[in-house]
């Protein structure tokens, strides 16, 4: 073998030990969703493990988190008033720059799918799957979570009719129903369970964290196959994709810098930090479909939640990227930096 083969050899292999293993978990779950799509009776059985994968991610935190801990992230104020801003006030006025921006180039109903993205409630699981596989402030992701899901049943509505001028929607008695069964029964189920098994599970984190992740990659299957089964991607031109694809992309970057500047300006620890940087950015999918098909009745509803698929795709890839490098750095500061634990032992102290 040649020098230059044996270097490039070596480049290569290089290369691919820099790649985050659950980044190509995630991207094979794309393809094979794009390969093999789930239909019918099929479709069914995967959304019932999706439920059942949520449900017992949430039994599993209300087991491993102290009442106490949950109490302190729910009167965490200013972290969720800042997740809450971020969710309702920065996501929107930084959707109508884009749109506006883009407004000669992009179509109409995939302008107003940029903007329905913006006035979305944050998703619960990934964003407290992400904040524990980071390291952050688990209870108080979860609270700020779970309470911008519940206000989006009322505020996505107002925010459509105020911004988009669209008629129709309101509360979903299902969804509420949905987060009752999904997160907050488990959760409650876990809380009890917590004096049998609290301690077992956190001597086996991995465990949490498996089912972290592989949640996050059942969730990921079943959107893009829902996708592929419906033909969106078949109904735009490629002009039109990228257009969209950019305009996430801008929105997602600069609500993440947003909340990063805005969590160290006001002195939060790197915990809460993590917590709402990863609450204070995402979207759910899960709940925005059903709504789209309410509020937006006889409108192009494809069209209109393409760019809540593309965003839905772009926050999983870029947050698990960050999840994995705030992992790191917060293990790599923990040996070495005992003052900067010290300031943050209260964050990390909800945490367990």
């Amino acid at each position: 073998m040649s020098d230059r083969q044996s270097t490039d050899r070596m480049t290569l292999t290089t290369l691919l030990a820099r790649v985050d293993p659950y980044l190509l978990l995630l991207a094979g779950t794309v393809a094979l969703a794009a390969i093999l799509p789930v239909r019918g009776g099929g479709a069914k059985l995967l959304d019932a493990a999706v439920f059942g994968a949520v449900a017992l991610l949430f039994l599993l935190y209300g087991a491993r988190l102290a009442p106490r801990g949950v109490l302190d992230g729910l009167l965490h104020w200013r972290l969720q008033a800042l997740v809450f801003a971020s969710t309702y006030v920065l996501f929107p006025i930084v959707g109508l720059i884009l749109t506006t921006a883009l407004g000669r180039w992009l179509d109409p109903a995939l302008a107003v799918g940029v903007m329905f993205v913006c006035v979305l409630p944050s998703t619960v699981q990934a964003s407290i799957a992400f904040t524990s596989m980071a390291g952050g402030n688990v209870p108080a992701a979860m609270c700020g979570a779970s309470l911008s899901n519940l206000s989006g049943m009322v505020l996505t509505p107002v925010l459509v009719g105020l911004l988009l001028s669209a008629g129709g929607g309101g509360f979903s008695a299902k969804a509420f129903e949905n987060v009752a069964l999904q997160l907050v029964l488990p959760f409650i189920l876990g809380q009890a369970a917590r004096p049998f098994v609290g301690t077992w599970l956190l001597q086996h984190k991995r465990l949490t964290s498996v089912v972290d992740r592989g949640s996050i990659l059942l969730v990921v299957y079943a959107a893009f196959s829902a996708g592929m089964v419906a033909g969106i991607w078949r109904q735009v031109g490629l002009l039109d994709l990228l257009l969209v694809l950019a305009a996430d992309l801008l929105l997602l970057g600069a609500v993440l810098v947003a909340n990063v500047w805005a969590s160290r300006a006001a002195g939060f620890s790197k915990e809460d930090e993590i917590t709402i940087v990863f609450c204070g950015s995402k979207k759910s999918m899960v709940g925005g479909i059903p709504m789209a098909n309410v509020l937006f009745p006889g409108h192009a509803i494809g069209l209109i939640v393409l760019p809540l698929m593309l965003f839905h795709q772009a926050q999983l890839f870029t947050c698990a990227t960050l999840a994995q490098q705030y992992a790191r750095r917060l293990a790599a500061a923990r040996p070495t930096n005992p003052d900067r634990l010290a300031s943050s032992g209260k964050a990390a102290s909800v945490r367990t």
